[in-house]
């Protein structure tokens, strides 16, 4: 009896497909917006809560505090993705122009690329000959510049997503101090901003592949940090008010 051979299990656990380091780094972007929406609007409404008891007075200045920082945040990525994008234009503009006045010594620079990846000088000029013959901006656009022709950065995405994400971390320390009664305001905050960056600890560093423990405490202690340094801040000024 002859044995039926069996395919290679899947790779269940290891992702593929294009465009998977772009939904990372929109991951990360949201998670790390997130994070900075915790941060800083607990500073605020804490920093807030040390000056005064008045419920309204925190929740304006939370309020403030997150549409503030999230058209910040927002417009800050739309400049720089802008920016980023007019560039891989650009490159694209120039590595078209090159392709179409000197073809063959782009060729020879693709075979290259791929000599230096680790292919023999044949087989490297094969593969350049054949993705050259099938799409020359693509295949020079992807090796040399690292740049997918059709999936450029959008800075509408970025701007949305940051503003999302600021948005949604910065309503948990707004909703945490807001909604208690007086007694329980600090705490309740401080705990749910606690459980907020922990969360944001874990998800950054598991994308990022790094050690899972020492930043989620970091995040913790940062945040800890910034809300008892605007209390103090806030109380020595309502202290002085007063």
């Amino acid at each position: 009896m002859t044995e039926v051979e069996q395919a290679p299990p899947a790779h269940v656990h290891e992702p593929h497909g294009d465009g998977l380091g772009s939904r990372l780094n929109w991951l990360r972007a949201g998670v790390l917006g997130a994070n900075d929406g915790i941060m800083s609007v607990a500073g605020l409404v804490v920093g807030v809560a040390g000056a005064t008891s008045d419920r309204i007075a925190i929740l304006m200045a939370g309020i403030a505090g997150l549409v503030a920082g999230a058209l910040s945040m927002a417009g800050g990525e739309y400049v720089s993705v802008s920016t980023q994008r007019d560039t891989e234009r650009a490159m694209l503009r120039l590595e078209k122009h090159e392709l179409k006045t000197m073809p063959e010594a782009e060729e020879r620079e693709l075979a290259e690329i791929y000599e230096r990846k680790g292919l023999s000088p044949q087989l490297a000029a094969e593969v350049a000959r054949e993705l050259t013959v099938k799409d020359a901006l693509r295949a020079h656009a992807e090796a040399e510049l690292g740049i997918d022709p059709d999936d450029l950065t959008s800075p509408w995405q970025a701007a949305g997503a940051s503003f999302v994400s600021f948005a949604i971390g910065a309503a948990l320390p707004v909703l945490a101090i807001i909604l208690p009664p007086e007694p329980w305001r600090l705490w309740s905050c401080g705990l749910s901003v606690a459980a907020g960056l922990v969360l944001t600890g874990f998800v950054s560093a598991r994308l990022g592949n790094a050690g899972r423990g020492r930043a989620v405490l970091r995040n913790v202690a940062v945040g800890a940090l910034t809300m008892l340094l605007t209390y103090s801040v806030g109380a020595l000024f309502g202290t002085t008010l007063h």
